[in-house]
C-alpha cells in the first residue's frame, strides 16, 4: 500500500533538528511514495534531506470554512456592546497580555467606552489575565463566569473552548497573537481574515510565514512591534473605518487567493486510489 504525507510542513526547529541526522531522516522519507508540501519553502526542506517525491500543493488550512457561531450568543453580546469601540486580541500568551492592558489604556484615554476582548491561547488562564487586569484599574468581566458585558465593563475574557467565531464576528479589528510574546512563532490569521477583520499581529511569525508575507503585501495586515504601536494602530483604525475597511478586504482577497489545496491534493491522490480500487481482492 502506497504512503503518502498531506500538507506537509517542515519548521525552522525541524529543519535543522533532522539536519543533524541525515541518514535516518533520507530512510523515512524514501519509504514515502509522495509528498504534497504546502510550500515552496516546505518543498526545498524535505528534497534537502532526501524526499524523492514531492510537489507543492498549498496548505488546507486556508480551504477549511470559518468557525461557527450561535446565532443567539452573536446576537445577545451585539446587544450588549452596542456601539462600544471593540477590538479582539486573539490567542495572546503570557507575555502578550500587558502589552494588550496597555493598548487598551493609551487608546481609552481617547475613548473611554472602548470595550478590549482578549482570547487567551489557553483559557484556563482568564482568571490570571482578569486580575492583571483589575490591577491596572479595568472592570474585567469573565465569559467563563457567564459575566455579562454591563455599559463599564472595559476587559472581557474569552475565556471558554470553541467561541473563537463568536469572538471573530464582534470585532472588526483583532490583534493575533504569539507574534510579540517570548513564545514566538505566530498563530493562524486566516479565520478573522475570512470573517472581515482588519489584522494586527506581532513581527514573530515564523509558523504562518508564508500566510502572513501573503497578507501584509497586499496591505491587509498591520504589523506593530510593541504595545506602543500596538495602541497607534488600533487608534488609526479606529479613527478612520474606510481604512480598516480597505484593510479587511485585502486580507480576505489575499487569503482567497491561497485557496485550492484540497482540489490539488485531490487530483495528486486520485491515481492512487483508482489503483487500490482496481487491484484484485
Amino acid at each position: 500500500m502506497p504512503l503518502l504525507l498531506i500538507n506537509a510542513r517542515l519548521s525552522d526547529k525541524s529543519y535543522n533538528r533532522w539536519r543533524l541526522a541525515p541518514r535516518a531522516i533520507k530512510a523515512l522519507l524514501s519509504r514515502i511514495e509522495l509528498i504534497l508540501a504546502q510550500s515552496e519553502e516546505d518543498a526545498e526542506r524535505l528534497l534537502a534531506l532526501g524526499a524523492p517525491r514531492i510537489r507543492v500543493a498549498g496548505n488546507l488550512k486556508y480551504d477549511a470554512p470559518p468557525p461557527p457561531v450561535s446565532a443567539p450568543a452573536l446576537a445577545e453580546m451585539k446587544a450588549a456592546i452596542g456601539s462600544r469601540p471593540v477590538w479582539l486580541a486573539a490567542s495572546t500568551h503570557p507575555e502578550e497580555e500587558n502589552a494588550v492592558i496597555e493598548a487598551h489604556l493609551a487608546v481609552a484615554a481617547l475613548r473611554p467606552d472602548l470595550l478590549t476582548i482578549v482570547a487567551p491561547r489557553h483559557a484556563e488562564r482568564g482568571v490570571e489575565i482578569a486580575a492583571a487586569a483589575q490591577a491596572r484599574g479595568l472592570a474585567a468581566a469573565l465569559r467563563s463566569r457567564a459575566d455579562p458585558v454591563f455599559p463599564n465593563t472595559t476587559f472581557y475574557i474569552a475565556d471558554t473552548m470553541g467561541e473563537m467565531g463568536l469572538f471573530y464576528r464582534l470585532s472588526g479589528l483583532v490583534f493575533v497573537g504569539k507574534s510579540l510574546s517570548g513564545a514566538t512563532g505566530g498563530q493562524n490569521p486566516i479565520e478573522p481574515a475570512k470573517l472581515g477583520a482588519a489584522v494586527l499581529h506581532g513581527p514573530a511569525v515564523g509558523n504562518f510565514r508564508d500566510v502572513y508575507n501573503a497578507v501584509d503585501s497586499a496591505d491587509g495586515a498591520t504589523l506593530v512591534n510593541n504595545a506602543e504601536e500596538l495602541a497607534d494602530a488600533l487608534e488609526t483604525l479606529l479613527a478612520d473605518p474606510a481604512r480598516a475597511r480597505r484593510l479587511t478586504r485585502a486580507a480576505a482577497e489575499a487569503v482567497g487567493r491561497l485557496c485550492g489545496a484540497t482540489d490539488n491534493v485531490m487530483n495528486a491522490i486520485e491515481p492512487y486510489l483508482m489503483q487500490m480500487l482496481a487491484a484484485p481482492p
